[in-house]
């Protein structure tokens, strides 16, 4: 491990400040994932910013109904709080899928929603990898691709994103917060991310210095009718072959909206607009179920060994719209 220097920031400001100041710098929350790259040796950076101790680690009841969650805040923290699990409990169970116990109690929010990529080949610094080193070349691209993207890739990179909690923020509207040198703007999670294209090194749209702060979820009343389900190779701690975070409103055996976002597929949590869209104003059955599943995996393309995700994803699909219709 390179050595570095270390600063512990006192105050949201001074922090971006302390990292704008240097090209190495890098923000520390509670590295569950920046001290395996360190050891890894997929990261080197010549300075740690410690934002661990910021006082951004409330969950808080804004005025027009919503929630706002501050970047701090623990994983398990987030999970188990009252207004999580009784007005969004897709997202507590989101954050219990995600990861062990011991995790849950030190990973944070800002924490959880810049994890990188878990594809071997980038976790591999001895292979090229162009996440890792722009230009190197993709190994997953003709190598094992199972676990890859069938929505979003490129001839650049085919890696997926592995957070749980991010797909249902995708799927309930969050919009996170951000502060950088000139203030705080907002930016909604869909748009957080980005797709490889030819620059697949940079998974945000965040700049060197930018300060993830808080994440505000939407006042959705009927996001309590939701859940989250996720297929993995093993009962606990893997990481998805296929998730989906789903909330549906139903009256009178009609669905009048439904939010719903994919993981597993792609490089950023995969809202499905296009099964959002079909169900809106019609009948809660299983046939219109599996409809909107279809018009949404149209436009996957599969990777050599990974075709199986499509019907896996349909199917995961189904089975949670049903499991939701039937608990109205």
């Amino acid at each position: 491990m390179r050595e570095f220097a270390y600063e512990r920031a006192t105050d949201a400001g001074g922090a971006v400040a302390a990292v704008l100041a240097d090209p190495d710098a890098v923000f520390l929350g509670a590295g569950t994932n920046l001290v395996d790259h360190l050891k890894l040796g997929i990261i080197a950076p010549g300075k740690l910013v410690d934002v661990s101790g910021l006082p951004l680690d409330q969950v808080t009841q804004l005025p027009d109904g919503g929630v706002r969650i501050g970047s701090a805040v623990r994983n398990a923290d987030l999970a188990a709080h009252p207004a999580i699990r009784a007005r969004y409990p897709m997202l507590s169970a989101a954050l219990l899928a995600g990861a062990s116990a011991q995790l849950r109690n030190l990973a944070t929010t800002g924490g959880n929603l810049l994890q990188r990529t878990r594809c071997l080949y980038f976790q591999d610094s001895t292979v090229p990898c162009n996440k890792r080193e722009p230009g190197s070349g993709c190994s997953a691209i003709g190598g094992f691709d199972r676990d890859h993207a069938i929505f979003g890739a490129s001839e650049q990179c085919i890696a997926t994103h592995p957070s749980d909690m991010a797909v249902a923020m995708a799927g309930l509207g969050a919009v996170v917060r951000v502060l950088s040198a000139v203030g705080e703007r907002q930016i909604p999670l869909v748009d957080f991310y980005r797709l490889p294209g030819e620059a697949p090194d940079r998974d945000t749209v965040l700049d060197h210095g930018d300060l993830i702060t808080a994440v505000d979820l939407p006042a959705l009343e009927w996001a309590s009718t939701s859940t989250y389900r996720k297929v993995r190779d093993r009962a606990s701690y893997a990481f998805a072959l296929v998730s989906v975070a789903a909330a549906v409103d139903i009256a009178d055996g009609v669905v009048r909206d439904a939010r719903i976002a994919f993981g597993g597929v792609a490089a950023k949590p995969w809202r499905a607009f296009a099964a959002e869209a079909h169900l809106r104003g019609r009948a809660a059955t299983e046939e219109n179920f599996a409809a909107a599943a279809d018009a949404e995996l149209a436009d996957a393309h599969p990777q050599r060994q990974n075709g199986f995700k499509i019907p896996l994803a349909r199917n995961v699909l189904v089975a949670t719209l049903r499991e939701l219709s039937e608990a109205r």
